[in-house]
């Protein structure tokens, strides 16, 4: 397997378009990758406070009107 600074220098080596396509992979990549870990979390109800302190404020009337 290829070190960090192996894998950076031929990055840093690619044409422009070749970067920038890598670039669009990496983010893309990136994106679903986070997409996957909050449905994950989601699922598992790793997430279920957010909604408690929305329905919290709300009471409060501390949400403003969309």
């Amino acid at each position: 397997m290829k070190t960090f600074e192996e894998i950076k220098t031929e990055i840093e080596a690619l044409p422009h378009r070749e970067y920038m396509k890598l670039l669009h992979w990496f983010s893309e990549h990136d994106w679903e990758t986070w997409d996957e870990e909050i449905e994950r979390d989601s699922a598992a109800g790793k997430l279920d406070f957010l909604i408690h302190e929305a329905l919290e404020e709300k009471a409060k009337g501390k949400l403003g009107q969309i």
